[in-house]
């Protein structure tokens, strides 16, 4: 089937060069493009952060949250 895309100017650039140095053709190159993103499943299951917390008592005794960012900042805050 023939269609029409636009393409950017500079990932055009990008697709003709690396099709001439592999001795392939751009439609090629488009197919497989296609083909990698379509076997690639929409539906993924959310990434979920490890629990890294400490014993989940809070900071540790004698630090404030003013200075944890002072720490955090590098700097005095106001």
């Amino acid at each position: 089937m023939k269609t029409t895309i636009e393409i950017a100017d500079g990932l055009f650039d990008e697709a003709k060069a690396r099709a001439a140095a592999t001795n392939t053709t751009l439609r090629d190159l488009v197919e497989r493009g296609l083909r990698a993103v379509l076997a690639d499943p929409l539906e993924r299951e959310p990434y979920r952060l490890p629990d890294a917390s400490v014993r989940g008592e809070g900071l540790a005794p004698g630090v404030s949250w003013e200075e944890l960012l002072d720490y955090a900042y590098d700097e005095p805050r106001p």
